[in-house]
């Protein structure tokens, strides 16, 4: 090595090995802004695809979450908000999709109150950050043990198992390419082929969609280059019915921020759950999440992906995650571009969904391992065995759950929210409860990402 590589390294790089963005210059801290964009990519525009929402006002509104999240947390933590797949449960009893096989499409008339119910969703995280700030973090999270929030992830991974079986049905060829493709870059992929196994999926599986003739390019051709990222026939409407049905899903997604938090606070070496505090993360992923269901996208939630690209790197600047947001914003006022994404075929979304819904359940079954919840104790086999049957069970009956009608009000509620809010209370009734969260152990990491 010359002496002017090490001299450049040396100035790059401090002794711990971790580099200092301020020293790599404006090109090179852009490329590792773009870098994020491909970690996220993938799974934050399948969620739009998945739901029938807008890819435009998704990534508009990931970029501008991620930039809301970094200003409340005063620019602190090296995060990116992008689509959160737990919504998916909600967003199916809420507004399931019309039609059969290819000729499924979204529910236009109950997309909008399925976001109103994100909305409020959103402010479920401001109301548990300020009892954490009021009350302190290990009282409230006794309310919310791995015993209840892993049975929850787990099912809501078997609850939509059922629709990737459906897609895949249009096609298999095309869904296990995609699967084959994702499998093996996961496994063994080097470098950014391992960071962004789902977006090779899809342009593989894609490229041989082309070949097939299996893609429509009509929505390609009349879409114009530049326009509104925003679908203002998407804009939030409420009912009590969607409402009740979604809100319950964030007791599940609050724990996924927090085991995102303690991930980051791992790699980076920092504890972002004292400085800038959980109170803070919380408040901004949920603020996020309203805003973008205001406007017609999908719940936000911090992005496993891109924390693993943090450890991949050692960038951990968080400036780098506000230029991957820019990024975003600037992709979504691109239709061309968005049109080109709803053209995939959806026997690609169910080979991609065949392995995304399966880690969804995994997760969960890992968040249980992981907490050592002692299943030889009656009161943690009650619990996660409720939860279960609760959330399949009334699943199976229906998109809608139970339903039933308070002053001529009919009023729905799916199984996913039944089970949460049963695990919550017999948690809360039963005896033996000894939780206890420790911001410190790294038990407490409820990762939930693909």
């Amino acid at each position: 090595m010359s002496n002017n590589e090490n001299v450049s390294k040396s100035t790059t790089v401090g002794e711990d090995g971790i580099f200092d963005v301020k020293k790599l210059g404006i090109p090179k801290t852009l490329i590792l802004g773009l870098q994020h964009v491909f970690a996220m990519f993938g799974a934050t525009v399948l969620v739009p695809l998945l739901t029938g929402l807008s890819v435009s006002t998704t990534l508009l509104m990931a970029g501008l979450g991620t930039l809301l999240f970094h200003f409340l947390t005063g620019r602190k933590v090296p995060a990116f908000l992008g689509s959160s797949f737990a919504f998916l449960g909600g967003y199916a009893a809420v507004a399931p999709m019309i039609g059969e096989g290819a000729d499924m499409v979204p529910n236009a008339e109950m997309l909008p109150y399925a976001c109103g119910g994100v909305f409020v969703a959103g402010f479920v995280y401001v109301i548990l950050a300020g009892l954490i700030k009021f009350f302190g973090i290990k009282k409230i999270m006794r309310f919310f043990p791995p015993v209840v929030t892993g049975p929850i992830i787990i099912s809501i991974g078997l609850i939509l198992a059922p629709t990737a079986i459906t897609n895949c049905q249009n096609n298999w060829l095309l869904a296990l390419i995609a699967l084959g493709v994702i499998i093996i870059a996961n496994i063994w992929g080097k470098g950014m082929v391992k960071i962004i196994p789902i977006m090779l999926g899809i342009i593989v599986s894609y490229i041989i969609a082309l070949i097939m003739g299996e893609v429509d390019f009509s929505g390609v051709k009349t879409a114009s280059m530049i326009g509104s990222p925003i679908d203002f026939s998407m804009i939030a409407k409420f009912s009590i019915s969607s409402i009740i049905t979604i809100v319950p899903i964030s007791l599940a997604t609050m724990m996924e921020h927090i085991g995102d938090i303690s991930a980051i606070s791992a790699t980076t070496g920092k504890n972002y759950l004292a400085n800038p505090g959980l109170h803070r993360t919380l408040l901004g992923d949920g603020l996020a999440t309203s805003m973008s269901a205001l406007f017609g996208g999908p719940a936000n939630t911090t992005y496993g992906e891109n924390t693993g690209v943090l450890a991949l790197t050692k960038v951990y600047d968080p400036l780098v995650m506000q230029i991957a947001a820019v990024f975003a914003i600037i992709l979504s006022i691109l239709p061309k571009f968005s049109a080109i994404v709803s053209s995939i075929p959806v026997a690609i979304i169910g080979g991609v969904s065949l392995i995304l819904y399966g880690m969804i359940s995994a997760i969960g079954i890992r968040n249980v391992v992981e907490n050592h919840i002692d299943f030889t104790k009656s009161r943690n086999l009650i619990i996660a065995a409720v939860i279960l049957v609760t959330a399949l069970g009334f699943s199976s009956l229906g998109s809608s759950g139970i339903t039933f009608e308070i002053f001529e009000t009919s009023i729905s509620i799916s199984g996913l929210a039944i089970a949460s809010i049963t695990g919550i209370l017999l948690n809360a009734i039963l005896p033996g409860n000894d939780y206890v969260f420790d911001a410190n152990d790294q038990h407490d990491e409820l990762t939930f990402k693909v």
